[in-house]
Formats: C-alpha cells, sequence, structure tokens
C-alpha cells in the first residue's frame, strides 16, 4: 500500500500526523477520538496565545463549576477551551505550546489593552489542590498569576464526593464503609488517591499550606462556598476585584448541582465533625478566619 503523502489528501494526512503526536494537539470539544479542523488549528497556534490570569485551583466538588461560570458570565473574563484543562497534574508532558492553546489569543488581550478594556482569563481544574507538586510547576511557570480556592464544609464536600463516585460507577460501598477504607486505598496512590480521598481532601490546611509556601497570601483568595449563596452579589464583587475588573450585575443560580439517593447518617455526620475540627482549626488559623463548619 502506498504511503499518505501531503498531496495525496492534505487534510487526511494532517490529521493523521497530529494524531501520531499527542502534545500538539487539543481534546476534541464533544471528547470523541475524532479531531477536527478546529482542534488542529487550535493547537498550532499556543505560541501566540496567552497565559491564564488566574486558575481556581480547588476544592472539588466545592463549588468551582458554579464560580468559573459566574466568572466567565463576566464580560471582561474569557473563558478558556475548557474549564478543567488538568496541565499541571496529568498534562504536563505535552508542554507550555499545548497549555497555552487553550487560552485566547495574545492579540486579542493586546488590543484590549490598548482600547483601554480590561481581559482577563483563566481555568478551574479543582484538583490542583489535591497535589504538592502542582503549586511547585505553577509558581515555575506563572508566577504571577491569581489562585482562587473555593472551600466547602469538608463533611458536605466528602459526602457529595461519595455520591458522585457512586453515580459514576466507580464506588460500591456505603459511604461509612468508604470512609474507614480510605486510608489503605489511598495509599495505593495512582487514581484510587484520586477518586476515594474523601477525607483527605478536606484536610485544607494541609493543602494550601504548600501553596502558601510558594505564593503570598495576597495572591490567593480564599471563598466559603455558602458566601456565593449566603451573600452572592458582594462575593462576586469582591472575586471581581481581585481579578482587577469591574463590578458586574449578576444573578445566583447553581450549577451542576449532584443529587444523592439517601441523606447522610446524623450519627456519621457527628463523628465526622469531630474528626475534621482539628483539621478545621488549623484551617481557621492559617487563613485568619472562622466558617463555623460542624
Amino acid at each position: 500500500m502506498k504511503k499518505l503523502s501531503l498531496y495525496d489528501n492534505p487534510p487526511k494526512f494532517i490529521s493523521n500526523w497530529v494524531k501520531k503526536h499527542p502534545n500538539y494537539w487539543m481534546y476534541p470539544k464533544d471528547g470523541s477520538s475524532k479531531i477536527s479542523l478546529w482542534d488542529i488549528t487550535r493547537s498550532f497556534t499556543g505560541i501566540f496565545r496567552t497565559f491564564p490570569d488566574f486558575i481556581v485551583i480547588g476544592v472539588q466538588k466545592g463549588g468551582t463549576t458554579s464560580l468559573y461560570n459566574y466568572l466567565i458570565e463576566h464580560p471582561d473574563i474569557y473563558p478558556a477551551l475548557h474549564k478543567e484543562i488538568h496541565f499541571f497534574d496529568r498534562n504536563y508532558h505535552r508542554g507550555l505550546n499545548w497549555y497555552r492553546a487553550n487560552f485566547p489569543l495574545s492579540i486579542t488581550k493586546n488590543i484590549k489593552k490598548i482600547q483601554n478594556k480590561d481581559f482577563v482569563t483563566g481555568e478551574a481544574t479543582p484538583d490542583y489542590l489535591l497535589h504538592d507538586s502542582v503549586s511547585q510547576k505553577i509558581k515555575e511557570t506563572i508566577p504571577s498569576t491569581k489562585l482562587i480556592a473555593v472551600l466547602r464544609n469538608p463533611i458536605d464536600r466528602a459526602y457529595s464526593h461519595y455520591n458522585m463516585r457512586v453515580n459514576t460507577g466507580d464506588e460500591k460501598l456505603s459511604f461509612e464503609e468508604a470512609i474507614k477504607k480510605e486510608p489503605e486505598r489511598i495509599n495505593k496512590g495512582g487514581h484510587d488517591h484520586v477518586l476515594f480521598s474523601y477525607l483527605h481532601r478536606g484536610h485544607y490546611a494541609q493543602h494550601l499550606k504548600n501553596w502558601l509556601n510558594l505564593f503570598s497570601q495576597k495572591q490567593l483568595l480564599v471563598i466559603e462556598t455558602s458566601q456565593l449563596e449566603k451573600n452572592f452579589q458582594k462575593t462576586y464583587d469582591d472575586i471581581c476585584s481581585y481579578l482587577g475588573v469591574s463590578s458586574f450585575k449578576l444573578n445566583f443560580k447553581k450549577h451542576h448541582v449532584g443529587k444523592y439517593s439517601n441523606n447522610l447518617n446524623p450519627n456519621t455526620r457527628k463523628e465526622l465533625s469531630a474528626y475534621f475540627k482539628p483539621y478545621n482549626e488549623k484551617l481557621y488559623k492559617l487563613l485568619g478566619q472562622n466558617f463555623d463548619w460542624d
């Protein structure tokens, strides 16, 4: 069989080449294995694209999807190609060209600046907070980027995380059995650490301390999840001010709300309240603010 050349069928030749060189192409928008001309074009323009101005680093099941959707509704905040890029935890080997291909063109940002208009872009990968190595990679790559962490009552976060894994088919145990087996599971490392770290992810002070050793506290904005519901507009305005864009009136609505088959057992909640108390107290001391979680 004759080897396909560029002259025989340019689109097919380029598509085949891109598939064999994954460091250059983006994820297809629909999550399929089919690579479109759009994906190819986007991939080869990475060098002409900007780095993110902000990164939402966590926490999973803390409201990051809602927050990101609120942010990109602002006329001066431009979305990444995907909300969760997972560059610094899963795709670092693909290189900076691949990462930058997820963001708007630098020329667009420069034109906005010439017009005296704001232009901010960013991503939200909530697993970043879980991995100690990510903070160092971000510090080395984009040291001036602004960081946002959305923290939720660790009991509610853990139970929401558990129900998500039940719904995806990864979790077959009861919640009580799952948290009992958690140390054994996450000590295996690998994907189990990501899937089943229900309680470990709620050790917020431990995770944030690693970031604050590298970034100043002024460079890390911490939002408590309930603030987005109880005082939405003020919280949103505070985030806009932190990102350097003007205030913007926005109506509150929830995104990506999980469904539970059963409510959390009150006795289990009581036990977890005692379990998380010392971890929460360390967090309050680290941040200088008390969230009154129980």
